[in-house]
């Protein structure tokens, strides 16, 4: 599969409504945003956010502005949208992350919440890492969280359920994870590669954690404009087809100097 130039990996972003017109409805982001606002917890994917964000227009504010979505707050239902040029933006950050952790041959942790959408972004990044010398962190063995095992599937942490691998934004995963290590007294990860509670979990824990979030999860978005994550990149993270990611990995991983 040829590389694809920044312009027709934009397209490719559209077309396949990675970025774009997305599928999350406008209310359901801004359902998301009231709630963030309101201290909802669930919403707020690991970061400890306090008092700083009651203000649903602030949240929008930062939404606009690193994901793209209508900053119009009388725009209260129908289609709302992901900038394609800001993914690809983020990419470009996310790639810069990267090639310090190969350059450095940094311990990295991969993990996702979203296993039947990006499991397969978060694997291959985790292999073109291991081919240029960076250590793919191993978790231990036996962690539990949110009823469900944690575990490496292909080198990427995931949460397991009656033999089902879960959707789940808790950061509890991440959690058993980062305390299972230190338990045994393994380092840390220098770099962190996730998406939602998993990403924002270890971002509040003082680490380089780098994520994935949807128009609908603010609080990633968040965490980039406050600092506590380095890099959240915007797009729809379950698209009808997961192959429809392989060339934004592709497009990633040439930036990163990894292919």
């Amino acid at each position: 599969m040829p590389i694809p130039s920044r312009a027709a990996l934009v397209d490719h972003l559209v077309r396949t409504r990675i970025a774009g017109n997305v599928a999350t409805p406008r209310d359901n982001n801004l359902s998301h945003y009231r709630k963030l606002a309101n201290g909802d917890r669930h919403y707020w994917l690991g970061l400890e956010l306090g008092e700083r964000w009651r203000d649903e227009q602030d949240v929008l504010a930062v939404m606009a502005e690193r994901c793209g979505v209508g900053d119009d707050p009388g725009h209260r239902e129908g289609q709302d949208t992901i900038d394609p040029e800001l993914t690809v933006d983020a990419l470009d950050r996310l790639a810069a992350r990267l090639r310090k952790a190969a350059a450095g041959r940094e311990r990295v942790l991969f993990a996702t919440g979203h296993p039947g959408g990006l499991l397969d972004v978060h694997r291959q990044t985790a292999d073109a890492l291991r081919a240029a010398g960076c250590e793919i962190v191993r978790i231990p063995g036996g962690l539990m969280a949110e009823e469900g095992m944690v575990f490496q599937f292909a080198g990427v942490a995931v949460l397991e359920r009656g033999a089902t691998l879960w959707h789940t934004h808790s950061p509890a995963p991440m959690a058993a994870i980062l305390d299972g290590l230190e338990h045994i007294g393994e380092p840390q990860p220098d770099l962190v590669v996730a998406d939602h509670g998993w990403a924002g979990c270890a971002g509040q824990r003082g680490l380089d954690a780098v994520g994935y979030a949807d128009s609908n999860d603010p609080a990633l978005f968040i965490g980039e404009a406050e600092g506590t994550l380095q890099v959240t990149v915007p797009l729809d993270d379950h698209v009808t087809d997961p192959r429809f990611y392989d060339p934004m990995t592709e497009y990633l991983l040439d930036a990163a100097g990894l292919c």
